[in-house]
């Protein structure tokens, strides 16, 4: 068995980022920017009001009286000049007239028809926001996962749109004589398939494109006809079939149709009998079938694939610190991944894992919100111990 990190590193070293596609903007949030967005215009591309007032010349004194030759609003430049004892009346974001140096507030002056008058105690602030003060053309915004944010500032750079990575398509194949769709009428034996809807939704929310296949019986037959309808897919993921019992076929006849595999096992749980490879050209995961394992493998293996298949780089689930709200006991050689409940704590939140941790148990998966990471061959711990875990 191996590590966790070295398989994950092995998995990363089956992927890397795909090629790009121009969609507009209004189609762009949650999608991950390939290339740096350009602005074309300064922001904002003249200086304006950031007040509503009164734009005019110099350093006015209280009593200062001042005529008013026009009007400036938002999308309605004044087209002539200030000039000295002259004033425009101003409201926020229209462009400064020419001639004019400051802005006077309107709480700031007396008005009396044409004729303004300077209020004493006057606001001394210029209350003009320079041209580009925001950003100049030329600017750049970096590669990312595009938030409203980042929109917001992508159309003010005048760009109508941009440039993303394609959408990975992930075919998701649940495997096993024992498994029924959900809505089915299940034999005494049977059960639902459940885990690949949980995969699927996983990976929709990091930006892929889940395409989920029918259940591969156990026959090699089967299962052959079902991995031989991926093409197009960028990755293909199995659920179940991937250990070593007589009915575990989809190592062997994923290498029967030339599959490379890179491992298989890991020193985890849940999640030992995880395996990765290659078959005709397509990275390849095999998950558990237990619920949990499959889901937590998932978090853990899955989506940092598919980040990394997004351009967003190679890089582990980001974990968080907590504090253990009661002892708990030595962990064993393998890796233990904790459902676990977090709650407030002082600085850092408290973590109490759940007295169940069977493999099987979707409700528990289900009520957790992290995982508590346990390192290979960690002792028992106290109350109060600084622990990672893994947010849900």
């Amino acid at each position: 068995m191996i590590s966790v990190d070295e398989a994950l590193a092995r998995c990363f070293a089956l992927v890397s980022p795909l090629g790009t596609e121009t969609i507009p903007l209004r189609e762009a949030a949650g999608r991950v920017m390939a290339h740096p967005a350009i602005a074309r215009r300064d922001q904002p591309p003249f200086a304006a009001s950031a007040m509503d007032g009164y734009a005019l010349q110099g350093n006015p004194a209280p009593g200062d009286r001042f005529t008013l030759i026009g009007e400036a609003g938002a999308g309605h430049a004044f087209h002539g000049s200030i000039g000295p004892g002259q004033t425009v009346r101003i409201f926020t974001g229209a462009p400064i007239p020419d001639g004019a140096t400051r802005v006077v507030i309107q709480e700031d002056v007396e008005a009396h028809g044409s004729t303004i008058t300077i209020r004493p105690n006057a606001d001394t602030g210029t209350h003009i926001r320079p041209l580009g003060q925001d950003f100049r053309a030329g600017a750049q915004l970096s590669p990312r996962r595009l938030r409203p944010n980042d929109l917001a500032l992508i159309a003010a750079m005048n760009l109508p749109e941009v440039t993303v990575t394609r959408r990975p398509v992930i075919a998701i194949i649940p495997t096993g004589d024992e498994l029924v769709i959900p809505g089915e009428d299940p034999r005494p034996d049977q059960i639902i398939a459940s885990n690949s809807y949980a995969l699927a939704a996983m990976v929709e929310a990091e930006g892929a494109e889940a395409r989920l296949l029918p259940i591969a019986r156990d026959t090699e037959a089967e299962l052959f006809t079902v991995l031989s309808m991926v093409e197009g897919a960028d990755l293909i993921v199995t659920i179940g079939g991937a250990s070593v019992g007589d009915h575990d076929l989809v190592g062997r006849v994923a290498e029967s149709m030339g599959m490379e595999r890179a491992f298989y096992k890991i020193a985890m749980r849940p999640g030992k009998p995880l395996m990765a490879g290659r078959l005709r050209g397509i990275p390849m995961l095999g998950l558990p079938g237990n619920p949990v394992s499959s889901i937590v493998c998932g978090h853990l293996f899955l989506l940092p694939m598919v980040r990394a298949m997004l351009g967003l780089g190679e890089h582990p689930p980001a974990t968080s610190r907590a504090v253990l709200s009661h002892p708990i006991e030595a962990n064993g050689p393998r890796t233990h991944y904790m459902r676990a409940h977090l709650s407030p704590g002082a600085a850092l939140p408290q973590i109490t894992p759940f007295d169940r941790q069977d493999s099987a148990l979707i409700t528990i998966l289900t009520e957790a919100d992290a995982l508590l990471i346990r390192p290979q061959g960690d002792g028992p711990q106290p109350a109060g111990t600084e622990v990672d875990y893994l947010p849900l």
